[in-house]
């Protein structure tokens, strides 16, 4: 069976973390590689990306990403102590934490994570529903029943097509054989997590910088982009809270990473020109996102999901890029 998308990125991330040991255990780092059930699951992945003649391409774009942090870094090579190295579960995505890899070091309350994309650059994915209150997940504020009120009653539609389908033991039917998915489900839902989105932002203070902190990621973390077609890997320093780039006591870092600024307001949120199903949310601090709502599965099902992209961020965010094969 030839390797999915999702086995190709869990590959990636255990070549990430072979890369970051190896070069551990070539300047004489201490350390200890947690061996769980998220390790498991990288190197069965791992494995089968080698077998489908993917390890030379992994490994390149791995070694020269963590060649990029090491020198930004000098926590990673202190040789006193012990460093724990291991990889995190989905489930911690949920949170907001995106980091794939996470380096600690208990003793000295330090830790630091990258997260490892192969072939794309979106940020974290999530669902609306019925049920999912994604102000509250997203900023720590709830949906106004107002917003539920809109949203239930569509969710609830595409629901009783699902089961109705169960109960008779027929087809559930396919997104593609609704007559009119985006005019009847797409864009009210999206019509009404903007104006959710407005109300919320209208009410409370910090909204722009809490989204997009959780749909980057709510911890700092060095975000690795592998690109198979420009032979190249990308690496940027999501330094949120400036918990990155720590000196050790014999050594500096080679540069100064910068400490990302968040937006402060929403300067514009609509509908993406001509298109049904993509918002668009421009805020200050040069912050601007793609929101694209596309249904996960073929069939009908009572959710949707976020394809998320960054169209701009702050262009003091420190960044690399290098070519992983001459």
């Amino acid at each position: 069976m030839a390797i999915s998308h999702s086995e190709r990125g869990k590959a990636f991330e255990f070549a990430c973390l072979n890369a970051l040991c190896s070069q551990l255990e070539r300047e004489g780092v201490i350390h200890r590689v947690i061996r769980d059930e998220s390790y498991r699951i990288g190197a069965a992945s791992f494995r089968k990306a080698k077998d489908e003649g993917m390890f030379n391409s992994l490994m390149a774009a791995a070694t020269a990403a963590v060649g990029i942090i090491m020198p930004l870094e000098p926590m990673l090579l202190r040789r006193d102590g012990m460093m724990d190295v291991g990889l995190q579960p989905d489930s911690k995505g949920i949170g907001g934490d995106v980091r794939d890899i996470v380096c600690v070091r208990k003793d000295l309350n330090w830790q630091m994570g990258f997260s490892c994309k192969h072939n794309h650059n979106a940020v974290k994915h999530s669902r609306l529903s019925a049920t999912i209150d994604f102000g509250e997940e997203w900023m720590g504020i709830p949906c106004s029943k107002d917003y539920f009120n809109t949203v239930v009653p569509i969710f609830n539609e595409l629901r009783d097509m699902r089961d109705t389908a169960w109960r008779n033991r027929t087809k559930v039917p396919l997104w593609s054989e609704l007559p009119d998915k985006f005019g009847r489900y797409y864009m009210p839902i999206l019509r009404a997590f903007l104006d959710e989105l407005r109300y919320i932002d209208s009410t409370n203070s910090g909204v722009p910088g809490k989204m997009v902190q959780y749909l980057i990621g709510r911890q700092d973390f060095y975000k690795i982009i592998s690109e198979d077609s420009t032979k190249t890997v990308r690496v940027e320093a999501m330094n949120i809270h400036g918990t990155l780039n720590r000196e050790a006591p014999d050594k500096k870092p080679a540069v100064k990473v910068p400490v990302v600024k968040l937006p402060t307001r929403f300067v514009r949120m609509d509908f993406a020109p001509g298109v049904s199903n993509t918002v668009k949310i421009v805020c200050d601090n040069d912050w601007s996102l793609s929101m694209r709502i596309h249904n996960a599965s073929s069939q009908v099902e009572p959710s949707l999901k976020f394809d998320v992209q960054l169209d701009a961020m702050p262009a003091d965010i420190y960044s690399q890029v290098v070519l992983w094969r001459r």
